[in-house]
Protein backbone atom coordinates (compact mmCIF):
# COMPACT_ATOMS: atom_id res chain seq x y z
CA UNK A 1 0.00 0.00 0.00
CA UNK A 2 1.16 3.19 -0.91
CA UNK A 3 1.88 5.75 1.68
CA UNK A 4 0.53 9.27 1.89
CA UNK A 5 2.79 11.98 1.20
CA UNK A 6 3.33 13.94 4.09
CA UNK A 7 2.44 17.38 4.25
CA UNK A 8 5.11 20.55 4.45
CA UNK A 9 3.91 20.63 8.48
CA UNK A 10 4.30 17.22 8.91
CA UNK A 11 7.90 17.97 7.54
CA UNK A 12 8.78 20.29 9.67
CA UNK A 13 7.70 18.28 13.29
CA UNK A 14 9.91 15.68 12.25
CA UNK A 15 12.77 18.26 11.60
CA UNK A 16 12.04 20.13 15.17
CA UNK A 17 11.73 16.56 17.20
CA UNK A 18 15.03 15.71 15.69
CA UNK A 19 16.83 18.42 16.83
CA UNK A 20 15.28 18.11 19.63
CA UNK A 21 15.84 15.02 20.53
CA UNK A 22 19.03 14.53 18.30
CA UNK A 23 21.01 17.62 18.65
CA UNK A 24 20.80 17.51 14.78
CA UNK A 25 22.00 20.43 12.89
CA UNK A 26 18.46 22.58 11.51
CA UNK A 27 20.50 23.54 9.09
CA UNK A 28 21.42 20.50 7.43
CA UNK A 29 18.56 18.39 8.46
CA UNK A 30 16.46 20.54 6.80
CA UNK A 31 18.54 20.31 3.63
CA UNK A 32 18.24 16.98 3.66
CA UNK A 33 14.32 16.75 4.17
CA UNK A 34 13.65 19.11 0.80
CA UNK A 35 15.92 16.86 -1.22
CA UNK A 36 14.17 13.34 0.23
CA UNK A 37 10.85 14.95 -0.47
CA UNK A 38 11.65 16.52 -3.69
CA UNK A 39 9.97 19.65 -2.33
CA UNK A 40 9.95 22.75 -4.79
CA UNK A 41 9.49 26.46 -4.74
CA UNK A 42 6.82 27.47 -2.48
CA UNK A 43 6.99 24.12 -0.24
CA UNK A 44 10.51 24.34 0.21
CA UNK A 45 10.38 28.31 1.09
CA UNK A 46 7.74 27.30 3.73
CA UNK A 47 9.35 24.64 5.61
CA UNK A 48 12.27 26.39 5.82
CA UNK A 49 10.33 29.63 7.20
CA UNK A 50 8.13 27.45 9.63
CA UNK A 51 10.87 25.09 10.98
CA UNK A 52 13.48 27.96 11.25
CA UNK A 53 11.34 30.53 12.91
CA UNK A 54 10.10 27.95 15.13
CA UNK A 55 13.08 27.15 16.68
CA UNK A 56 14.35 30.92 16.73
CA UNK A 57 11.59 31.97 18.47
CA UNK A 58 11.11 29.03 20.89
CA UNK A 59 11.69 30.53 24.14
CA UNK A 60 9.29 33.54 23.00
CA UNK A 61 6.28 29.90 21.81
CA UNK A 62 6.67 28.51 25.48
CA UNK A 63 6.27 31.84 27.07
CA UNK A 64 2.66 32.61 24.82
CA UNK A 65 2.13 28.61 25.63
CA UNK A 66 2.23 28.67 28.82
CA UNK A 67 -1.29 29.63 30.43
CA UNK A 68 -2.81 27.36 27.76
CA UNK A 69 -0.93 23.93 28.94
CA UNK A 70 -1.89 22.78 32.15
CA UNK A 71 1.77 21.16 32.56
CA UNK A 72 3.88 21.50 29.59
CA UNK A 73 6.53 19.05 30.98
CA UNK A 74 4.20 16.15 31.29
CA UNK A 75 2.87 16.92 27.60
CA UNK A 76 4.41 14.74 25.24
CA UNK A 77 7.54 16.74 23.46
CA UNK A 78 6.16 16.25 19.88
CA UNK A 79 2.23 17.62 21.19
CA UNK A 80 4.43 20.79 22.29
CA UNK A 81 6.57 21.29 19.14
CA UNK A 82 3.60 20.98 17.31
CA UNK A 83 1.65 23.52 18.99
CA UNK A 84 4.90 25.59 18.84
CA UNK A 85 4.74 25.34 15.11
CA UNK A 86 1.00 26.55 14.91
CA UNK A 87 1.70 29.23 17.08
CA UNK A 88 4.55 30.53 15.32
CA UNK A 89 2.60 30.64 11.73
CA UNK A 90 -0.23 32.41 14.15
CA UNK A 91 1.40 34.46 15.37
CA UNK A 92 4.47 35.44 13.26
CA UNK A 93 3.03 34.55 9.51
CA UNK A 94 0.70 36.88 7.22
CA UNK A 95 0.43 34.17 4.33
CA UNK A 96 -1.94 31.41 6.18
CA UNK A 97 -5.09 31.97 7.65
CA UNK A 98 -5.70 30.82 11.11
CA UNK A 99 -8.58 28.28 10.12
CA UNK A 100 -6.10 25.99 7.88
CA UNK A 101 -3.51 26.57 10.72
CA UNK A 102 -5.64 24.87 12.93
CA UNK A 103 -7.13 22.04 10.35
CA UNK A 104 -3.49 20.92 9.94
CA UNK A 105 -2.62 20.92 13.66
CA UNK A 106 -5.51 18.78 14.12
CA UNK A 107 -5.26 16.63 11.70
CA UNK A 108 -1.65 15.91 12.37
CA UNK A 109 -2.74 15.20 15.55
CA UNK A 110 -5.12 12.71 15.18
CA UNK A 111 -2.86 10.31 12.62
CA UNK A 112 0.15 10.87 15.32
CA UNK A 113 -1.78 10.24 18.38
CA UNK A 114 -5.07 9.63 19.43
CA UNK A 115 -8.78 11.43 20.18
CA UNK A 116 -7.51 13.14 23.41
CA UNK A 117 -4.47 14.79 22.25
CA UNK A 118 -6.30 16.16 19.13
CA UNK A 119 -9.11 17.68 21.02
CA UNK A 120 -6.57 19.20 23.48
CA UNK A 121 -4.29 20.44 20.63
CA UNK A 122 -7.66 22.13 19.29
CA UNK A 123 -8.86 23.85 22.63
CA UNK A 124 -4.93 24.71 23.18
CA UNK A 125 -4.54 26.60 19.22
CA UNK A 126 -8.72 28.34 20.06
CA UNK A 127 -8.20 29.27 23.44
CA UNK A 128 -5.11 31.44 21.64
CA UNK A 129 -7.17 32.22 19.09
CA UNK A 130 -10.11 34.00 21.24
CA UNK A 131 -7.95 35.25 24.65
CA UNK A 132 -4.73 36.16 22.34
CA UNK A 133 -0.91 35.54 23.57
CA UNK A 134 -0.23 36.96 26.88
CA UNK A 135 1.86 40.48 26.81
CA UNK A 136 5.70 40.65 27.09
CA UNK A 137 5.58 43.96 29.04
CA UNK A 138 4.13 41.86 31.73
CA UNK A 139 8.05 40.56 32.47
CA UNK A 140 9.32 42.97 34.72
CA UNK A 141 12.91 42.60 34.99
CA UNK A 142 14.25 44.28 31.23
CA UNK A 143 17.59 41.26 30.74
CA UNK A 144 14.63 38.81 31.43
CA UNK A 145 12.12 40.30 28.95
CA UNK A 146 14.92 40.58 26.52
CA UNK A 147 15.97 37.33 27.00
CA UNK A 148 12.09 35.80 26.71
CA UNK A 149 11.03 38.43 23.80
CA UNK A 150 14.57 37.37 21.32
CA UNK A 151 14.60 33.72 22.38
CA UNK A 152 18.24 33.64 24.12
CA UNK A 153 19.01 31.77 26.64
CA UNK A 154 19.65 34.48 29.85
CA UNK A 155 23.11 33.29 30.91
CA UNK A 156 23.70 34.37 27.68
CA UNK A 157 21.87 37.79 27.14
CA UNK A 158 23.89 38.38 30.92
CA UNK A 159 26.85 37.62 29.36
CA UNK A 160 26.67 39.63 26.38
CA UNK A 161 26.26 42.37 28.40
CA UNK A 162 28.71 42.43 30.55
CA UNK A 163 30.73 42.17 27.21
CA UNK A 164 28.93 44.80 25.35
CA UNK A 165 26.14 46.65 27.14
CA UNK A 166 22.93 46.55 26.94
CA UNK A 167 22.11 48.51 23.65
CA UNK A 168 24.62 46.39 21.63
CA UNK A 169 23.26 42.84 23.05
CA UNK A 170 19.84 43.84 22.37
CA UNK A 171 20.46 44.78 18.82
CA UNK A 172 22.37 41.41 18.69
CA UNK A 173 19.52 39.42 19.46
CA UNK A 174 17.22 41.12 17.24
CA UNK A 175 19.36 40.53 14.53
CA UNK A 176 19.57 37.13 15.10
CA UNK A 177 15.96 36.85 14.74
CA UNK A 178 16.26 37.85 11.13
CA UNK A 179 16.87 35.79 8.02
CA UNK A 180 20.38 35.69 6.29
CA UNK A 181 20.58 36.71 3.09
CA UNK A 182 22.30 34.47 0.97
CA UNK A 183 25.97 35.89 -0.23
CA UNK A 184 28.61 34.59 -2.78
CA UNK A 185 32.18 34.97 -3.62
CA UNK A 186 32.94 35.81 -7.54
CA UNK A 187 36.06 33.31 -8.45
CA UNK A 188 37.79 36.26 -10.01
CA UNK A 189 40.19 34.08 -12.03
CA UNK A 190 37.32 33.00 -14.07
CA UNK A 191 34.97 35.47 -14.13
CA UNK A 192 34.05 39.26 -13.24
CA UNK A 193 31.57 40.46 -10.65
CA UNK A 194 29.95 42.41 -13.28
CA UNK A 195 30.07 39.45 -15.51
CA UNK A 196 28.74 37.16 -13.19
CA UNK A 197 25.67 39.37 -11.76
CA UNK A 198 24.97 39.41 -15.54
CA UNK A 199 24.93 35.69 -15.98
CA UNK A 200 23.19 34.81 -12.91
CA UNK A 201 20.49 37.32 -13.65
CA UNK A 202 20.15 35.46 -17.01
CA UNK A 203 19.58 32.41 -15.27
CA UNK A 204 16.60 34.17 -13.53
CA UNK A 205 18.04 34.91 -10.02
CA UNK A 206 18.12 38.03 -8.29
CA UNK A 207 21.45 39.13 -7.14
CA UNK A 208 23.70 42.19 -6.41
CA UNK A 209 26.68 43.36 -5.86
CA UNK A 210 27.98 43.80 -2.03
CA UNK A 211 28.63 47.17 -0.74
CA UNK A 212 30.85 45.44 2.05
CA UNK A 213 33.51 42.76 0.33
CA UNK A 214 34.19 43.89 -3.23
CA UNK A 215 34.03 40.24 -4.63
CA UNK A 216 30.94 39.46 -3.09
CA UNK A 217 27.22 39.20 -4.50
CA UNK A 218 24.00 39.14 -2.55
CA UNK A 219 20.81 36.70 -4.01
CA UNK A 220 17.39 37.64 -2.59
CA UNK A 221 16.19 35.17 -4.98
CA UNK A 222 17.00 31.85 -5.80
CA UNK A 223 19.47 29.58 -4.76
CA UNK A 224 23.01 29.82 -6.02
CA UNK A 225 23.95 26.11 -5.65
CA UNK A 226 21.39 25.27 -8.00
CA UNK A 227 22.71 27.87 -10.58
CA UNK A 228 24.68 26.87 -13.58
CA UNK A 229 27.43 29.42 -12.55
CA UNK A 230 27.95 27.17 -9.38
CA UNK A 231 28.80 24.02 -11.60
CA UNK A 232 31.22 26.37 -13.53
CA UNK A 233 32.70 27.37 -10.46
CA UNK A 234 32.61 30.95 -10.98
CA UNK A 235 31.16 31.44 -7.33
CA UNK A 236 31.82 29.81 -3.94
CA UNK A 237 28.49 30.44 -1.65
CA UNK A 238 30.55 32.21 1.88
CA UNK A 239 29.25 35.04 4.07
CA UNK A 240 30.96 37.92 3.69
CA UNK A 241 32.35 38.23 7.40
CA UNK A 242 34.58 35.03 6.54
CA UNK A 243 35.53 36.51 3.42
CA UNK A 244 37.75 39.24 5.11
CA UNK A 245 39.57 36.45 6.22
CA UNK A 246 41.62 36.43 2.90
CA UNK A 247 41.91 40.16 2.84
CA UNK A 248 43.60 39.83 6.75
CA UNK A 249 46.06 37.12 5.51
CA UNK A 250 46.75 38.65 2.25
CA UNK A 251 48.51 36.33 0.68
CA UNK A 252 50.55 36.48 -3.04
CA UNK A 253 52.51 35.23 -5.19
CA UNK A 254 54.95 32.84 -4.76
CA UNK A 255 53.34 32.41 -0.62
CA UNK A 256 53.41 29.29 1.52
CA UNK A 257 49.99 29.40 3.29
CA UNK A 258 48.82 26.97 5.69
CA UNK A 259 45.17 26.59 6.32
CA UNK A 260 44.87 24.88 10.15
CA UNK A 261 40.96 23.73 10.69
CA UNK A 262 40.18 24.78 6.78
CA UNK A 263 37.52 22.61 6.16
CA UNK A 264 34.68 22.88 4.70
CA UNK A 265 37.31 25.52 2.40
CA UNK A 266 35.60 28.79 1.79
CA UNK A 267 38.98 30.43 2.67
CA UNK A 268 41.09 27.95 2.04
CA UNK A 269 40.32 28.85 -2.00
CA UNK A 270 39.54 32.42 -1.24
CA UNK A 271 43.01 32.38 -0.46
CA UNK A 272 44.19 30.23 -3.31
CA UNK A 273 42.63 32.34 -6.01
CA UNK A 274 44.74 35.50 -4.78
CA UNK A 275 48.18 33.16 -4.97
CA UNK A 276 49.89 32.92 -8.54
CA UNK A 277 52.64 30.68 -8.18
CA UNK A 278 52.23 30.51 -3.99
CA UNK A 279 50.37 27.21 -2.49
CA UNK A 280 47.52 26.51 0.45
CA UNK A 281 48.42 23.70 2.90
CA UNK A 282 44.97 22.71 4.35
CA UNK A 283 44.23 20.87 7.52
CA UNK A 284 41.33 19.49 8.78
CA UNK A 285 40.67 16.51 11.63
CA UNK A 286 38.29 14.26 9.46
CA UNK A 287 38.89 12.46 6.06
CA UNK A 288 34.69 13.54 4.91
CA UNK A 289 35.70 17.27 5.60
CA UNK A 290 39.34 17.46 3.81
CA UNK A 291 36.95 15.52 1.06
CA UNK A 292 34.92 18.89 0.84
CA UNK A 293 37.61 21.19 0.09
CA UNK A 294 39.43 18.78 -2.13
CA UNK A 295 35.71 18.96 -4.39
CA UNK A 296 35.20 22.58 -4.06
CA UNK A 297 39.08 23.29 -5.08
CA UNK A 298 38.68 21.25 -8.11
CA UNK A 299 35.33 22.76 -8.84
CA UNK A 300 36.76 26.52 -8.30
CA UNK A 301 39.64 24.63 -10.72
CA UNK A 302 42.42 25.68 -8.29
CA UNK A 303 45.51 23.59 -8.30
CA UNK A 304 47.34 24.93 -5.45
CA UNK A 305 45.81 23.32 -2.59
CA UNK A 306 47.13 20.65 -0.87
CA UNK A 307 45.34 18.73 1.86
CA UNK A 308 46.17 16.65 5.10
CA UNK A 309 44.53 14.81 7.40
CA UNK A 310 45.30 16.09 10.49
CA UNK A 311 44.91 17.59 13.71
CA UNK A 312 46.23 20.50 13.72
CA UNK A 313 47.60 20.61 17.30
CA UNK A 314 49.74 18.28 16.21
CA UNK A 315 51.46 20.34 12.84
CA UNK A 316 54.79 20.26 14.23
CA UNK A 317 55.27 16.73 13.69
CA UNK A 318 54.08 17.40 9.89
CA UNK A 319 56.41 20.35 9.08
CA UNK A 320 59.49 22.15 9.34
CA UNK A 321 60.00 25.07 11.50
CA UNK A 322 59.69 28.58 10.00
CA UNK A 323 58.26 27.32 6.60
CA UNK A 324 55.32 29.28 5.85
CA UNK A 325 54.76 32.77 5.18
CA UNK A 326 51.43 33.15 6.18
CA UNK A 327 49.18 30.91 8.75
CA UNK A 328 45.53 31.33 9.14
CA UNK A 329 43.90 29.57 11.85
CA UNK A 330 40.27 29.60 11.98
CA UNK A 331 38.95 27.49 15.33
CA UNK A 332 36.64 25.58 16.44
CA UNK A 333 34.35 27.71 17.98
CA UNK A 334 30.94 27.90 19.94
CA UNK A 335 29.59 29.60 16.52
CA UNK A 336 27.57 31.95 18.56
CA UNK A 337 27.94 34.64 15.32
CA UNK A 338 25.80 32.16 13.08
CA UNK A 339 22.44 32.34 14.96
CA UNK A 340 20.40 33.00 11.86
CA UNK A 341 22.35 30.02 10.28
CA UNK A 342 21.81 27.92 12.64
CA UNK A 343 19.32 28.77 15.44
CA UNK A 344 19.70 25.80 17.35
CA UNK A 345 22.89 26.83 18.58
CA UNK A 346 21.94 29.13 21.15
CA UNK A 347 20.03 26.45 23.20
CA UNK A 348 22.31 24.11 22.77
CA UNK A 349 25.78 25.60 23.70
CA UNK A 350 27.12 26.53 27.66
CA UNK A 351 29.55 28.67 29.37
CA UNK A 352 31.46 25.33 29.73
CA UNK A 353 31.41 24.58 25.54
CA UNK A 354 33.16 28.20 25.95
CA UNK A 355 35.65 27.96 28.13
CA UNK A 356 36.60 24.08 26.77
CA UNK A 357 36.34 25.38 23.41
CA UNK A 358 38.93 28.35 24.34
CA UNK A 359 41.34 25.79 25.91
CA UNK A 360 41.47 24.36 22.19
CA UNK A 361 42.03 27.61 20.46
CA UNK A 362 45.50 28.51 22.47
CA UNK A 363 46.55 24.97 21.73
CA UNK A 364 46.27 25.46 18.03
CA UNK A 365 47.66 29.09 17.93
CA UNK A 366 50.67 27.46 20.45
CA UNK A 367 51.02 24.44 17.56
CA UNK A 368 51.04 26.82 14.80
CA UNK A 369 53.53 29.51 15.90
CA UNK A 370 56.64 28.05 15.05
CA UNK A 371 55.93 27.24 11.80
CA UNK A 372 55.61 30.98 10.72
CA UNK A 373 58.50 32.29 9.28
CA UNK A 374 60.11 35.66 10.88
CA UNK A 375 58.79 39.00 10.32
CA UNK A 376 55.30 37.34 8.83
CA UNK A 377 51.17 36.97 9.36
CA UNK A 378 49.59 34.70 11.65
CA UNK A 379 45.54 35.35 11.33
CA UNK A 380 43.48 33.83 14.06
CA UNK A 381 39.66 33.88 13.38
CA UNK A 382 36.33 32.48 15.00
CA UNK A 383 32.81 32.51 14.40
CA UNK A 384 31.31 33.82 17.59
CA UNK A 385 31.23 37.19 19.38
CA UNK A 386 32.27 35.89 22.85
CA UNK A 387 35.47 37.61 24.49
CA UNK A 388 36.50 34.56 26.01
CA UNK A 389 37.54 32.95 22.99
CA UNK A 390 38.15 35.80 20.65
CA UNK A 391 40.18 39.03 22.80
CA UNK A 392 41.56 36.58 25.67
CA UNK A 393 42.50 34.21 24.03
CA UNK A 394 44.37 36.82 20.88
CA UNK A 395 45.94 38.48 24.54
CA UNK A 396 46.65 35.10 25.98
CA UNK A 397 48.92 34.47 22.42
CA UNK A 398 50.95 37.33 22.74
CA UNK A 399 51.69 37.03 26.97
CA UNK A 400 52.82 33.53 25.90
CA UNK A 401 54.50 34.03 22.33
CA UNK A 402 57.29 37.02 22.98
CA UNK A 403 58.43 36.87 19.38
CA UNK A 404 55.01 38.14 18.55
CA UNK A 405 53.65 41.48 18.69
CA UNK A 406 49.91 42.81 17.41
CA UNK A 407 49.87 43.50 13.52
CA UNK A 408 48.87 47.17 13.69
CA UNK A 409 48.27 46.91 9.76
CA UNK A 410 45.43 44.53 9.70
CA UNK A 411 42.95 47.89 8.99
CA UNK A 412 44.74 48.92 5.97
CA UNK A 413 43.94 45.29 4.42
CA UNK A 414 40.12 45.70 5.24
CA UNK A 415 37.62 46.82 2.91
CA UNK A 416 36.66 50.79 3.34
CA UNK A 417 33.17 49.72 4.57
CA UNK A 418 34.79 47.53 7.75
CA UNK A 419 37.84 49.81 8.64
CA UNK A 420 35.93 51.59 11.16
CA UNK A 421 35.28 48.80 13.34
CA UNK A 422 39.26 47.64 13.15
CA UNK A 423 40.69 48.20 16.89
CA UNK A 424 44.86 47.98 16.27
CA UNK A 425 45.59 44.30 15.54
CA UNK A 426 41.89 42.67 15.80
CA UNK A 427 38.08 43.28 14.37
CA UNK A 428 34.98 42.41 15.82
CA UNK A 429 32.21 42.22 13.63
CA UNK A 430 29.00 41.75 14.80
CA UNK A 431 25.92 40.85 13.30
CA UNK A 432 23.72 44.33 13.39
CA UNK A 433 26.75 45.29 11.31
CA UNK A 434 26.69 44.64 7.72
CA UNK A 435 23.64 41.56 8.11
CA UNK A 436 26.35 39.07 7.62
CA UNK A 437 27.74 36.72 10.39
CA UNK A 438 29.40 37.45 13.85
CA UNK A 439 32.65 36.97 13.41
CA UNK A 440 36.39 37.80 14.85
CA UNK A 441 39.69 38.10 13.22
CA UNK A 442 42.97 38.87 14.90
CA UNK A 443 46.50 39.54 13.25
CA UNK A 444 49.88 38.84 14.87
CA UNK A 445 53.40 39.38 13.29
CA UNK A 446 56.30 37.60 14.23
CA UNK A 447 59.10 39.69 15.38
CA UNK A 448 62.37 40.02 12.95
CA UNK A 449 64.85 40.13 16.16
Amino acid sequence: MKQNKKTVREIALDVLESVEKNQSYSNLLLNAMIQKHQLKGSDSGLLTEITYGTIQRKMTLDYYLQPYIKNQKKTLPWVVNLLRLSLYQMVFLDKVPDHAILFEAVEIAKKRGHKGISSMVNGVLRNIQRKGVPSLDAIEDEVERLSIGTSHPLWLVERWIAQFGFEKTKQMCETNLTAPSQTARVNLRKISRDQLVGALTEEGYQVEKSMVVPEAIHCFRGNLAHSESYQLGFLTIQDESSMLVAHAIAASGNDMVLDCCAAPGGKTTHIAEGLTTGQVTALDLHEHKVKLIKEQAERLGLRNIKTHVSDSRKVQEIFHKEGFDRILIDAPCSGLGVMRRKPDVKYTKSEEDIIRLSSIQEQLLDAAAPLLKKGETLIYSTCTVDKQENDRVAASFLAKHLDFEPDASLGSRMPDEVKPFVQENAIQVLPQYFGSDGFFIASFRKKVQ
